[in-house]
């Protein structure tokens, strides 16, 4: 079997069996275009007297392919990749090869001992509850835009939610009469119920009956909850651009994501005491170990608190 052929059953594999979304299917295929195509490059002779020539067979890649392809990926002169990046790709093509293995196409799997580079502590860059409030505040108004805005962004930090999963909502997700929780679909289409507070509850409920019907007439028809203004379900990138416009008119001098809303709820809710398996749970990880990077942020202010209140901390 050609490495072109696995690769197209590897992507079949985990869209229909394992369920993977379309965007992580989307990203899988391009690591693995990078990695054959790399391995295209390389040269093997299958005896000593023969000439060199492309790797296009999968019996032909060694575990020595492998790790030059992992260099390659930190040194290529084009545009180097991150640990970060590296260590997603690498994850990809380990993926690739143990499949391999578990439907009999290889008798080892040359991707077991390759290793990420380390990848440096990055702690979640969340911003205070007052900048929230000014972020919220920066979305008041009568408009039906403002009231779009208004709702998507109280929804967003009420649940932490990622972006698409809240865009990826339809007005039947929300019933009105009984919203004091919404059913989010997160990776490989993983369900979770998450609580709605009160804010985010009155504003979806005044867009729904004050502004989606008329963004809903100037297009098809469509299920989405979001609208954009001609009447098409708000993309990631409308989402985007809707908080980055709300950042600026409050004035914050910070970068501001969606992601930045995630990470406030999640920081947020362990500074007022919330347990982090809870947290982990409306976040919707897999494991409590992806959670538990908050709490140093937390630690980090609660020590700075207590260098500056207690008369003996310095």
């Amino acid at each position: 079997m050609t490495i072109a052929t696995a690769v197209d059953g590897y992507l079949r594999h985990v869209a229909v069996e394992r369920g993977l979304a379309a965007n992580t299917v989307a990203a899988y295929r391009r690591d693995l275009g990078l990695y054959t195509a790399w391995l295209a490059g390389q040269p093997v002779a299958d005896l000593a007297d023969a000439p060199p020539r492309p790797i296009t067979n999968l019996r032909a890649i060694t575990p020595h392919h492998v790790s030059a392809f992992v260099q390659y990926l930190g040194l290529r002169p084009e545009s180097p990749l991150t640990a970060a990046s590296i260590a997603r790709i690498l994850s990809t093509v380990r993926g690739f090869h143990r499949f391999l293995l578990g439907e009999g196409l290889v008798e080892t799997d040359v991707a077991h001992d390759s290793k990420p580079p380390k990848l440096a502590l990055r702690l979640p860059k969340a911003i205070s509850i007052e900048q929230v409030a000014a972020l919220l505040a920066a979305t008041d108004g009568d408009d039906v835009q403002r009231l779009r805005d208004k709702a998507l962004l109280e929804l967003l930090y009420a649940t932490g939610a990622r972006v698409s999963e809240v865009v990826d909502l339809n007005v039947d997700d929300v019933r009105l009469e009984d919203f004091d929780s919404v059913r989010l679909t997160g990776k490989g289409d993983k369900q979770r119920i998450v609580p709605v507070g009160s804010f985010a509850r009155a504003a979806v409920s005044d867009y729904l009956v004050r502004a989606r019907p008329m963004l809903s007439a100037r297009g098809r028809s469509t299920p989405a909850l979001f609208l954009g203004l001609r009447g098409q379900r708000v993309s990631r990138q409308n989402a985007w651009l809707i908080i980055r416009a709300a950042a600026e008119r409050a004035g914050l001098t910070v970068p501001v994501s969606p992601h930045t809303l995630r990470h406030s709820f999640a920081t947020h809710l362990l500074a007022g005491g919330a347990d982090v398996r809870v947290v982990q749970e409306l976040l919707g990880h897999s494991s409590v170990a992806t959670t538990q990077i908050y709490t140093l942020v937390t630690a980090d202010t609660l020590r700075d608190m207590y260098t500056l209140s207690h008369p003996r901390a310095r």
